[in-house]
This record gives C-alpha cells, sequence and structure tokens, in this order.
C-alpha cells in the first residue's frame, strides 16, 4: 500500500483537513520536500481557494523523486484542452512525475459557481478523459487531431499553439468517484479512482469493485482518503475521534453519499441527518453516529498502530492511502516517516 498526502502539511487533525486550511504558498518549496523526505509515494494539491497546477509546478522545481499530482482538479470548469496543456507543462517540468486527479462537482457549483451548463456526470467524464487522451496523442505523435463525442468535437491542430512531444507521454488519470457509476467509468477510461472518505471497507468490497470488475484493465490503482482519527496518547484520540465523529454526521446528512450509507440500512438515518443538517442541529447529528457506526465507517488508531491498522483494514482492497499527523518537530517527522515507510512495506 502506497502513502500519499496533501498540501499543507502539519496544520490539521489528521484525516479531518478542512477545506478552510490556508495554504502558505511560500512553504510549498520546503513542505514539498519535507513530504519527499518522508518516503511519500506522492504529494497532492486540492482544488479549493488555489490552483492546484501552479502550486504543483512549486512542488516539482523542488523534488526529485515524489509524484505529484491533482487530488482533485475540477474536470468540467475546464475545457479538456485546457487541462490537457496544464498536465503536459507539469509532466515535463517533473521530468514525468505526474498524476492528473479528476473530480466533477455538483451541478449547483457547476452552473452557479463555474457558469457551465451542466450534464450527466459518468458519460461526460467518460467523454472528457477521452479527449484528453486524443490531445496528448497528437501532440506526442504529431498527428491530426480527430475526436468526436456528445461533450466534445476536437479536430484543430495549430503549430503555433501546439506542443512538443515529451519524454513521459504518458500521464495517468484518476477519476474521483463514490458511487458505482463513477467508479465504473474510471475502470473504463482511467488508469485509477480516488475514493471518497465515506467509502467503507464493505462498500468498497461489495459494491465498487463489482462495479468495476467487468472492466478494470491493469494497472489500475485504487486510492483513497480515509476518514480518520489519530494522535499520539490515548487523551488526544479521544478529542479527535470526536471530530471524527461530527464528520462522519455531516457525510451522512449529505444526500450524494446517501449511496455509501445504504448498505448499512441507514436511509432513514440519513434522511434524519440532512433535516437537522437544513436546521443546523450539528449537536444533535453527532449524537445519532453511536460508537458501531462510528468505528465502521472511521479509522481510530494511536500513531504507533496507525499503520498496521489501516493495513488490515483497507490493505486488499485499495493501492494508495492518503496519511498524515501534525509535524511540528524533528520526532513528529521521525514518526511521520516510520508510519510512511510501514505502510509503504510490501508484506
Amino acid at each position: 500500500m502506497k502513502a500519499e498526502t496533501l498540501l499543507p502539511l502539519g496544520k490539521h487533525d489528521p484525516g479531518l483537513r478542512a477545506p478552510d486550511v490556508a495554504l502558505a504558498l511560500d512553504r510549498v518549496p520546503l513542505e514539498s520536500q519535507q513530504a519527499e523526505d518522508a518516503g511519500y509515494h506522492a504529494l497532492l494539491m486540492e482544488e479549493t481557494k488555489d490552483d492546484p497546477f501552479q502550486v504543483l509546478a512549486l512542488a516539482a522545481s523542488v523534488t526529485h523523486r515524489v509524484h505529484i499530482g491533482t487530488s482533485v482538479a475540477i474536470a468540467f470548469a475546464r475545457s479538456p484542452y485546457v487541462t490537457a496543456q496544464a498536465a503536459w507543462t507539469l509532466q515535463k517540468l517533473s521530468g514525468g512525475r505526474f498524476e492528473l486527479g479528476l473530480g466533477t462537482q455538483v451541478r449547483a457549483h457547476i452552473r452557479r459557481r463555474f457558469g457551465l451548463e451542466w450534464h450527466a456526470p459518468g458519460p461526460w467524464m467518460r467523454n472528457y478523459v477521452r479527449a484528453l487522451r486524443a490531445i496528448w496523442k497528437s501532440w506526442q505523435d504529431e498527428s491530426p487531431l480527430d475526436f468526436e463525442s456528445e461533450h466534445y468535437n476536437l479536430n484543430l491542430n495549430v503549430p503555433l499553439f501546439t506542443p512538443a512531444p515529451i519524454e513521459h507521454p504518458h500521464i495517468p488519470i484518476q477519476i474521483a468517484a463514490v458511487n458505482p457509476y463513477m467508479s465504473r467509468v474510471a475502470a473504463e477510461v482511467a488508469d485509477g479512482v480516488r475514493l471518497h472518505p465515506v467509502c467503507s471497507p464493505r462498500y468498497i468490497e461489495e459494491v465498487l469493485v463489482p462495479a468495476m470488475a467487468p472492466w478494470r484493465r491493469e494497472p489500475f490503482e485504487v486510492c483513497l482518503k480515509p476518514l480518520v482519527a489519530t494522535a499520539p496518547t490515548e487523551a488526544l484520540l479521544e478529542q479527535r475521534t470526536r471530530i471524527a465523529r461530527q464528520r462522519l454526521a455531516f457525510y451522512i446528512s449529505t444526500p450524494a453519499y446517501v449511496r455509501a450509507f445504504s448498505i448499512y440500512g441507514l436511509d432513514d438515518l440519513c434522511k434524519d441527518m440532512a433535516q437537522l443538517s437544513r436546521n443546523q442541529r450539528w449537536d444533535e447529528m453527532e449524537q445519532l453516529v453511536d460508537d458501531d457506526l462510528l468505528h465502521t465507517c472511521v479509522v481510530v488508531a494511536l500513531y504507533d498502530d496507525l499503520a498496521a491498522t489501516m493495513k488490515a483494514r483497507y490493505g486488499h482492497l485499495i493501492d494508495r492511502v492518503e496519511v498524515s499527523i501534525p509535524v511540528e518537530t524533528e520526532a513528529d517527522r521521525q514518526r511521520l516517516a516510520d508510519i510512511v515507510a510501514e505502510l509503504n512495506q510490501t508484506d
């Protein structure tokens, strides 16, 4: 199981990174080097407040081994050509270490934040990835571009705007997924799938793996950002477990994630949580997450047990896992490196 992490490092409760955590751009080079030194397989950047491609360019310039990637960039906010060009440039900058993680985003954001028309995301993503592949192939082979689909008709290459071939033309694509259909699309057209924290081991094994199986071609990586509560001591672990309970309650209240909880017969709980969320009754939501449900959906472990717990829980199901702990001292850095090394170790 390969370990990966997100920027920024060390400024969050482990596994519970909030989207409003500020990214200090002047720290990106140092934190990128720290991630590489810690032994991570990949360093990832979300698309929230900063453009992930520009931030990863900083990371690429100061690292030599660690892979860099988006987790995830919003595909439908960009034309395939724009994304293809950004990825091509980062692949050159990194010497072949770039990975393109793509996500769909929900209807309201596509329409009201990005100002674009909405389409069914599964077929749209399938066309999007195939368009990317066609664009890259035309650049690398120096051949005409000819791609037609329901969503894109691409057939214009102008020398002034056409990049030259590169040394590492294969850019891995991973697609974010929660539900079976998008997991199938990932298996059809991508090199991997990035699963949401709501995807429990049982849901992955019983729902998503069968959805991907008929279409999956190797190499194909299943990546997961699990919901984690971890700490160096029992006292601090108790505090972080409560944060995890609150986060899980929020996920249960989100209609887009209902399928992941239906497997446990929690449809009524999801409806109740959604109503409580609309009424901003957050404390009551937390109380509805009992310990059995918490431990079903959350990795709860001390630092010393974290890697072993993750491997036992997910080792037979996934290829890559996102993990981190706050790093403030040299002892913290060594502990993180030990966790990463144990996760990366092949049993």
